[in-house]
Formats: C-alpha cells, sequence, structure tokens
C-alpha cells in the first residue's frame, strides 16, 4: 500500500527525510503557492497504479499550548466554538482534496489520536531508543458519497468533524478510552519482515565497508570508527532535540460526554 501525506517541511530531521523518500506532498502554508502542488499532486493520485491512503492534516501545524491559546483566542473573536484539545483546521486544502478524489475515493477515515494518561507520550528519542508508547486511535468512516456537493458545505463539515474531534478528546481525558471496547491491533508479521530484511541488507552493507576500507583490520581504524559512530549518534541526538515541538497539555475544561454511533476504537502499543 503506498501513502501520501500533507506535511510543511521535508527538511526535518529524520521524519522529514523519510517522508520525502515516501512521496509526500510538502506544503508551505501559502494558498497562492500550495494550490498548484496539491491539485498536481491530486491528479497523479488518479492514475497511480497502486493502493493508497492519502493523510490530510487539517492543523496544518504542530500541536503546542502556545498554538492552542491562539486557536482559542481566534475562535472567540469569530464567534466559533472554543477548542480544547485540537486546532481550528485549515479547511481549503481539505476542500480541494475531497473534489478531487470524489470519484476514485470511496471513504474517508477520520482519525483521532490520544494517549494514555499511564503511558509515556511518543517522541523521537523515544523512538530511536526502541521504547514503546501506548496509543489509544480512534477511527471513524464517512463515505465519500455522504459528504456536501457544494466547498462551502465541506468547509463547515470538516469544522463540525473537528468538533467532534474535541468532545472525544474531552471524553478520552476524562475516561481514559473513547468509550468504545478495546481492540489490540497487535504488530503485522509483513511489517516486521519488512524490517528485518533492510537490517540484514544494511548489515551485510557495512560487513563488506568495513572489510573493504579495512577499517576494523587496526586499533586506528577501530578508533576512527568508534568516534566517527560517536560523533554521528551525537549529532543525531542534537537534531533531534531541536526538531521536538514544545510539551504542552490542553486547557483543563469539565469535558462533555458526546455519544457516538458506528464508531470503532483501538489501541496499539507502537514504538515511538
Amino acid at each position: 500500500m503506498h501513502k501520501h501525506a500533507c506535511c510543511c517541511n521535508q527538511y526535518m530531521q529524520v521524519i522529514g527525510w523519510s517522508m520525502w523518500f515516501s512521496e509526500y506532498l510538502f506544503l508551505e502554508r501559502s494558498w497562492a503557492k500550495d494550490e498548484t502542488t496539491l491539485k498536481s499532486g491530486l491528479q497523479r493520485l488518479r492514475d497511480y497504479p497502486l493502493p493508497f491512503w492519502l493523510a490530510l492534516f487539517v492543523e496544518g501545524t504542530q500541536f503546542t499550548q502556545a498554538k492552542l491559546l491562539a486557536a482559542q483566542e481566534y475562535a472567540t473573536s469569530a464567534g466559533m466554538a472554543v477548542p480544547r484539545n485540537v486546532l481550528i483546521p485549515r479547511t481549503k486544502g481539505f476542500v480541494t482534496a475531497v473534489s478531487h478524489m470524489r470519484t476514485f475515493v470511496p471513504a474517508i477515515y477520520d482519525v483521532t489520536v490520544a494517549i494514555p494518561k499511564t503511558s509515556p507520550a511518543p517522541t523521537m528519542i523515544r523512538l530511536f531508543k526502541g521504547q514503546p508508547s501506548v496509543m489509544h486511535v480512534h477511527l471513524k468512516r464517512h463515505l465519500m458519497k455522504d459528504l456536501p456537493e457544494t466547498d462551502d458545505a465541506v468547509a463547515q463539515w470538516c469544522k463540525d468533524a473537528f468538533a467532534a474531534k474535541d468532545k472525544l478528546l474531552d471524553k478520552h481525558a476524562a475516561e481514559g478510552s473513547f468509550g468504545e471496547q478495546l481492540q489490540d491491533t497487535g504488530r503485522p508479521v509483513k511489517s516486521l519482515l519488512v524490517v528485518v530484511c533492510w537490517a540484514i541488507l544494511l548489515v551485510l552493507g557495512a560487513l563488506k565497508f568495513f572489510q573493504w576500507s579495512s577499517l576494523l583490520s587496526s586499533w586506528k581504524g577501530l578508533t576512527f570508527s568508534a568516534a566517527a559512530l560517536a560523533i554521528v549518534t551525537i549529532l543525531m541526538q542534537i537534531l533531534i532535540q531541536f526538531s521536538q515541538s514544545e510539551r504542552s497539555t490542553p486547557a483543563k475544561v469539565i469535558p462533555a460526554k458526546p455519544k457516538n454511533r458506528g464508531e470503532i476504537s483501538g489501541t496499539q502499543d507502537k514504538r515511538q
């Protein structure tokens, strides 16, 4: 399964590079520039020979406490519902995606992710240390044919979906779950096979390189290799630290308990 996503920075350390290799669509938060990029990318998907999913990050930026406060101030001044756990969605890209993909994409999956209070938050540092974090994932499927026809109505549908998502996160914060029976998704065997194959190829390639370069045949070569590995590790740690967004906690409110039907929730243990 091939995947694309809309993001904002292909130069983000490690993650941004992997996104670029995965053919993500990178936007610049300027509609004058992004409109052409998005439309051409969506047009390529129409004729793409493999199954795919397109991930849309409609908020358009990383969630931080400062950005949440700014979103709350904007919502108050604009007479909108004040968010507590999400940012205000930017609907132009979503509307464009829906209008271009109606004929060949059957459904939209609304994904909400929450971290239980008993689990440490996932970070890039934990990911590279192989430390797991538990994530609760709530999925809701919307048929594309059920979405409104006009652009303004689709934009309002997106805003309503985020309002519902905000209430759902309130429910999770209060109860520790999304209210549905948890389904442990486990770890797919196919992903394990991919990782094992790549690990074997990389190890064999590294051994061939060291054998060719004779770096491991002398103390000088061993010292040089160890120093180079240490420098790369330290630089990677520094780059990851610079890429981390500030830690934030949603504002404390008395959560509402919305009734949600036809929804599925799941939990998975991810190495983050």
